[in-house]
């Protein structure tokens, strides 16, 4: 590695797993509390993304804060950040090919700009090996939180990551980012497969959501490969294509 080492912040889960791919989590300094990525022991955890000790932050004196605006509510936190003076780089990926660009412009930013470039071709190549042909395109719900039932609508990575697979979003027509949904809804919008990709959940349930009588098959990503605009959202992809492989679509 040939870049110099810098002091970095990193205030969300997905930009703590772009650095952690780029091999440099021991750059950071400090990170919200939520992120999970190997390496981080010596950041100083600053709490959960959103509601940052943006105090704390200022006073460790990061070369580099990353923020991101991919988790809702975060908006707030990155003006604070900004207000206090600091550096700040903030991402806000709704699609795939924006979130291969966060990992390049991430890497640009630390100079580090041809690792991020094999990282994110890497994650592109291995996207599209999982895709596959079906006799129609299936439907995919991807649930963020059930109660209120929330999931993914056209403005999310989730559309693009669908499409790649062969699939596409049940919700695909309906603009944002998410939404709430009413039961009738979640019928209304014809799902072959509902993914449970809970955010923040320690457990995800699936019995919750095959209660709700939909008798629509029900399969679990932990909200790490599927709820973040980075690097491990191949690990999402596999986990979905693997259960669309076990669909029977007509």
């Amino acid at each position: 590695m040939s870049a110099v080492p810098l002091r970095l912040a990193s205030l969300t889960s997905s930009n703590s797993d772009i650095l952690a791919a780029l091999g440099v989590s021991g750059w950071m300094v400090a990170a919200d509390s939520h992120s999970d990525a190997p390496g981080m022991d010596g950041a100083v955890r600053l709490g959960p993304d959103l509601n940052i000790d943006v105090e704390a932050l200022r006073k460790l004196r990061p070369d580099l804060v990353l923020g991101s605006l991919s988790v809702p509510g975060m908006a707030r936190v990155v003006e604070a950040v900004r207000a206090a003076g600091l550096p700040l780089l903030v991402l806000d990926p709704v699609s795939v090919p924006a979130t291969l660009g966060s990992i390049r412009e991430i890497g640009r930013a630390i100079g580090l700009e041809g690792h991020a470039d094999e990282i994110a071709a890497l994650l592109e190549r291995e996207l599209h090996a999982l895709a596959r042909s079906y006799p129609r395109p299936p439907r995919v719900l991807v649930e963020w939180w059930p109660r209120p039932i929330i999931a993914a609508t056209r403005e999310s990575w989730v559309t693009d990551l669908l499409e790649t697979l062969g699939a596409e979003n049940a919700l695909k027509d309906r603009p944002g980012r998410s939404t709430p949904l009413t039961l009738d809804e979640v019928r209304a919008s014809r799902p072959d497969l509902i993914v449970c990709s809970w955010c923040g959940a320690k457990k995800l349930r699936p019995e919750v959501i095959e209660a709700r009588g939909l008798g629509v098959p029900v399969a679990c990503v932990p909200e790490s490969g599927l709820g973040r605009p980075g690097p491990r959202l191949i690990e999402g992809a596999r986990q979905i294509a693997a259960a669309l492989g076990r669909l029977e679509v007509g």
